[in-house]
């Protein structure tokens, strides 16, 4: 007899299938992320590591003959290559997870340690160049401080000195010779993150590097003479290392701009390069939007001292103000810092057509700024000035249009596409720029009406949720509103009325 099938509620069914779609969108949201990827990068970057430190160092007479450390060695190297980049792996996470939502940066910075790592393996062929290594951690400090900041660059620099380590085993080294080695390595590290925390001039890596090779030679000289090195030995030793790092800097030097394209960030010695009034760009700017012009370089002044009061990178705020509105070159006159007095041409178009104009400028913008080969970095300003931002003027006047009519409208058909600003320095320059706008159509400028302008808008962009997605906070937003008001207050200063002089006829009232 069959048995019968059991009945299922609707209830129980609407449940059973609730969790199974949840499940489904978890598995669908977790294939469709950035972690299948990072992962798939960390896993190679183990196998390879792992490669590269189980090759022998013996002479190379030998080398080709027996090329591969015994499977047991090997399985110990991958065991302990896998425990140091998991631990660095977190570090990033919880650090630096951009690194990890952006596929490019993670794949630039595995190839950074390991292309450093077979450098260093090369090095230890021979015993006396062991302490050739200290150029590699020089290396990765000085380039992770240019493309991050100097705790990220300590830290990771910290776990591939352990690495550097391993790769550095001569096979008669002992445990203390590289014990030795690390305490160079993490000495000279260490001092040139804190002491490069940008690059202003041409000669600020030989500065650092000439800084830390007098540290690392002091160091590697201490502790030869605790281990009674000879003094030749000593010599050798702390003179080759303080001779590689010093010749670091002149390398990172030369290869600055590639390190620049490969982890997508620009120096400061590159933004100042792009703040010269005589870039093309910039060049164009000036002549075929003149009031967009110095409009952008009175908000490149304002933005940099709101940047700087907050420690974020007021250069760099500057420099991007400059470029934010490069998009209006296509239509200037129909912005009106570019009309000069003449009648508006939006005067003959609905808000509708105006709005597609307005927003255009934006993604004229991009374009223009690929064009001309603008830094990513540049770039973000451009995107992001006006965030998700609704354009006030023409919604009003379409929402009269409409209700006339008997129609209604959405406010998001008037809003720019965005993306709302992902740091500081955007946030900054979105500021800037509103409150500038709304200061400037301001009949009676004083002080006290500046203030409650910049606090009303900052409030406004707050509560429409565009610092949702950068690290500002309410403190530092309070700072920013006080230097932004002070600085448009300088700027709008009240100037005395020249007297008529006494030769010239008075005008007569009425």
């Amino acid at each position: 007899m069959a048995r019968k099938k059991k009945k299922i509620s609707a209830r129980r069914q609407h449940v059973r299938d609730t969790i199974s779609a949840e499940r489904l969108e978890r598995v669908s949201k977790a294939v469709n992320s950035p972690l299948p990827a990072a992962i798939a990068v960390l896993v190679l970057f183990i196998v390879l590591a792992t490669a590269i430190l189980s090759v022998q160092t013996r002479a190379l007479d030998t080398f080709f003959q027996d090329m591969w450390r015994p499977w047991s060695q090997i399985f110990s190297i991958a065991a302990l290559v896998s425990i140091i980049s998991l631990g660095g792996a977190m570090y990033v996470h919880h650090f630096k997870h951009r690194i990890i939502e952006r596929a490019p940066r993670a794949i630039a910075l595995a190839t950074l340690f390991l292309l450093l790592l077979a450098i260093t393996r090369a090095a230890s062929f021979y015993s006396e160049w062991t302490y050739l290594a200290t150029g590699s951690a020089i290396t990765s400090a000085v380039i992770l401080t240019i493309a991050y900041d100097q705790r990220f660059a300590i830290g990771m620099t910290t776990f591939f000195c352990i690495l550097a380590c391993f790769a550095a085993r001569a096979d008669e080294a002992t445990t203390l010779k590289l014990f030795q080695l690390f305490l160079t390595m993490i000495a000279g590290a260490v001092t040139c993150c804190f002491a490069l925390r940008e690059i202003r001039t041409r000669m600020k890596l030989i500065e650092v590097t000439t800084l830390a090779a007098v540290i690392v030679m002091l160091v590697a000289t201490s502790l030869g003479v605790l281990d009674d090195w000879t003094a030749t030995k000593i010599s050798k030793t702390s003179g080759a290392a303080a001779a590689v790092t010093v010749a670091v800097g002149f390398l990172i030097q030369g290869f600055l701009p590639l390190i620049e394209r490969a982890f997508g960030i620009a120096t400061s010695m590159t933004l100042l390069d792009y703040s010269d009034a005589n870039q093309p760009l910039l060049k164009k700017l000036a002549m075929e939007a003149p009031g967009t012009f110095s409009h952008s370089l009175l908000i490149g002044s304002i933005a940099e001292s709101a940047a700087d009061s907050i420690n974020a990178n007021g250069l760099l705020c500057r420099v991007g103000a400059y470029y934010h509105d490069i998009g209006k070159i296509n239509k200037p006159p129909y912005f009106v810092e570019n009309q000069m007095g003449s009648a508006s041409r939006h005067e003959a178009l609905s808000p509708a057509m105006s709005q597609l104009v307005i927003v255009g400028h934006v993604k004229d913008g991009i374009e223009i700024a690929r064009e001309y080969g603008l830094p990513a970095v540049l770039r973000q300003f451009i995107e992001t000035h006006h965030g998700t931002t609704l354009i006030e003027y023409f919604y009003n006047e379409a929402k009269k249009q409409a209700d006339e009519k008997g129609t209604t409208i959405s406010d998001t058909e008037f809003r720019y596409p965005g993306p709302k600003p992902h740091s500081k320095e955007a946030a900054i320059v979105m500021l800037s720029d509103t409150c500038e706008s709304a200061v400037r159509s301001l009949g009676d400028v004083s002080p006290t009406r500046i203030e409650a302008v910049v606090h009303n808008m900052a409030m406004k962009r707050l509560q429409d949720g565009q610092f949702d997605e950068c690290d500002l906070t309410l403190r530092e937003l309070s700072t920013i509103e006080e230097t932004l008001s002070k600085s448009l207050a300088a700027h709008h200063h009240g100037r005395i009325k020249y007297p008529t002089p006494p030769d010239e006829p008075q005008k007569e009232n009425g």
